[in-house]
């Protein structure tokens, strides 16, 4: 790592030259609150960084980790939340991210920001242009890539185009970037969620020499023994709030103490009361095989097997990029992925799921967990969102029978209290909660006998998730297999007769209702793969 800055940058001390002390703190974040639409994401939450450290953040989906950065790195500008905000120093007013690069923040988000048809060298100094009276010097420009690049230990030549690379090659191009930049504070949004074992001991070695060489690290990431491996301190955020800061020198400092933390919350009576009716076995999914659609080599769902029976609800809980969304979508249809394999059963027979239409008459349906992006039209009627799926029983001769689809339409709209006046209002006019029951509707009338919900109470209020964990309850009352994949721990324990967990594409276990528990889920859930 030596010399990690970029050229005609200041050039760092050497290493064990830097005196750092627990009392130097380069970020302080006081009492930041910050709300969307009345809710507040994040409530007097305080962070305090200090210099040539790497500080773990950690919670659960939801926590606030992320909306913490952005309102760091000037995301949500200044003035659009409460608290302050001092770093290196002096007050730090950002209006845009442009005002904190210029500070030396950079922060890299798990999505990453780079554009595939453009060189290497090309997204390294995209918006920093090496050039001369509006002219790119391209020798200037490569020459100099090619020695952030080497500091990052990528071997790829300046010139690659970035959609040849693969996920781990393109995280060391973003911190290339970040060095161009004379970064003082590196800002990294799950590093390693997409990463097999080798990229991820790689990235986090370089985090290790950033260290080294004075650079401070703000690292977010479910991966608990990588925070514990790479970090000086961590913090933990809960529910939008700070729970507690340690430092790694703590007697206390395992990983059951983070779970503790990050999950210790009680369930209340969120969930209405349901009696479990649990039949034969309706769907069986053996050792099941799934890889990324443009990074051909890296597997997804790594031979997942499991099975749901009647009146059954089965979760499926695991960490962001842990492979849920992949294994339902891939099993519905093959909406996901390439060179998938592995076997279905439906009652006992193995039924093929090819197709999204194959899946349909088998009685699989899928319910989205983005339903504004893939799951409804928002300009289209609640009535032709409903009879989407199955406009084959509605229609003749490729006609639709409107009076029948209004009618199929209402039926459902009065079976799920879907809060409309008329199944002709535009769905992109109801609520979250109201939309998320139309989705619903709209698969129930393809008539499933296995329902595949993912994420079914995302971004829905408190009453209208009542609703939902009551219509599950109902549709297992009448036989009908369901899995539910949810981020929410709670919510899994909350309406779930079983719950496996998975791991970087793998099942790493499952647990009873009566077993299971918020700390041994969690668990299983950052165990390794293979």
């Amino acid at each position: 790592m030596a010399g990690c800055n970029p050229p005609g940058h200041r050039t760092p001390k050497s290493q064990g030259e830097w005196e750092l002390k627990d009392n130097d703190v380069i970020l302080r974040m006081t009492d930041i609150t910050k709300s969307f639409g009345g809710v507040n994401a994040l409530t007097d939450v305080s962070l305090s960084v200090n210099r040539g450290q790497v500080h773990g953040i950690v919670g659960e989906n939801g926590a606030g980790k992320s909306t913490l950065m952005n309102v760091l790195s000037g995301v949500w500008p200044h003035g659009s939340f409460e608290g302050t905000i001092e770093f290196d120093g002096k007050t730090a007013d950002y209006r845009s991210i442009n005002d904190s690069e210029r500070d030396g923040i950079v922060i890299i988000h798990q999505e990453l920001a780079l554009s595939p048809h453009l060189s290497i060298a090309e997204n390294i100094f995209l918006g920093n242009e090496r050039a001369s009276h509006g002219i790119i010097d391209w020798n200037e420009t490569n020459e100099d890539a090619r020695v952030l690049l080497e500091r990052v230990g990528l071997m790829e030549a300046p010139t690659t185009p970035i959609i040849q690379l693969g996920v781990g090659k393109q995280q060391l191009v973003e911190i290339a970037k970040a060095f161009s930049k004379e970064v003082k504070l590196l800002i990294l949004d799950e590093p390693t969620a997409a990463l097999n074992d080798e990229d991820s001991a790689h990235l986090l070695g370089l985090i290790s020499g950033l260290r080294d060489h004075g650079i401070t690290c703000i690292i977010i990431s479910h991966k608990l023994a990588e925070i514990r491996a790479i970090s000086d301190t961590i913090t933990v955020l809960r529910d939008g709030k700070t729970v507690e800061t340690f430092s790694m020198k703590d007697k206390d400092n395992s990983e059951s103490r983070m779970i503790r933390s990050m999950v210790g919350r009680s369930l209340d009576n969120l969930y209405p009361p349901r009696t479990p009716k649990i039949g034969d076995e309706v769907l069986r999914v053996e050792n099941w095989n799934v890889y990324h659609p443009v990074d051909t080599q890296r597997k997804v769902v790594d031979d997942a097997s499991f099975t749901v029976r009647a009146g059954e609800i089965v979760g499926m809980a695991g960490l962001m990029g842990a492979g849920r969304t992949e294994l339902a979508m891939s099993l519905f249809g093959r909406r996901y992925g390439t060179k998938i394999s592995g076997r279905v059963f439906k009652n006992g027979d193995e039924v093929s799921t090819r197709t999204v239409n194959d899946a349909i008459d088998n009685g699989i349906a899928y319910i989205t967990e983005d339903r504004k992006r893939f799951g409804l039209n928002l300009i289209g009627t609640v009535a032709a969102n409903i009879s989407g799926a199955g406009l084959s029983s509605l229609s003749k001769w490729g006609v639709i029978d409107l009076h029948d689809e209004a009618a199929e339409a209402e039926r459902l709209r009065t079976a799920l209290n879907i809060k409309t006046d008329t199944v002709v209002k535009l769905v992109g006019k109801l609520s979250g909660g109201n939309q998320q029951k139309v989705l619903l509707a709209k698969w129930l009338h393809t008539l499933p006998d296995v329902l595949l919900l993912d994420e079914p109470t995302r971004g829905v209020d408190v009453g209208a998730k009542y609703e939902i964990y009551g219509l599950i309850n109902e549709l297992a009352g009448e036989g009908k297999a369901m899995v539910v994949i949810s981020s929410e721990l709670s919510e899994l324990l909350g309406i779930c007769d079983r719950i496996y967990t998975i791991s970087e594409g793998r099942i790493t276990g499952q647990r009873d209702r009566k077993d299971a528990t918020q700390e041994n889920l969690m668990e299983l859930m950052t165990l390794g793969g293979k």
